[in-house]
């Protein structure tokens, strides 16, 4: 079990440092976040590959690039949620 919750914790912040430099702008948010971003990211990325494949098939996390597509865009959302990177500033 401790090695499943490392693996997570392990992907989830590869996922999230991924999407992090993907998305443009300074993020101010630590490594917890950055963490909880890459597994929120998996989850989301499973759903998502999944309605766009087979279908809805219940809890099921995806690979590398789903996890980093879904971490993108739950990024994406916590920014315009939290009201962060409002635009680039030149």
């Amino acid at each position: 079990m401790f090695g499943t919750i490392l693996g997570w914790i392990v992907f989830g912040l590869v996922a999230g440092f991924i999407a992090r430099a993907i998305v443009p702008g300074k993020d101010d948010v630590g490594l917890v976040r950055t963490i909880l971003l890459g597994v929120a990211g998996s989850i989301v990325g499973g759903l998502v590959f999944g309605l766009l494949t087979v279908g809805l098939r219940g809890f099921q996390p995806a690979g590398w690039i789903g996890s980093v597509i879904g971490a993108v865009i739950v990024l994406v959302i916590y920014n315009k949620v939290t009201g962060r990177k409002r635009g680039i500033r030149s």
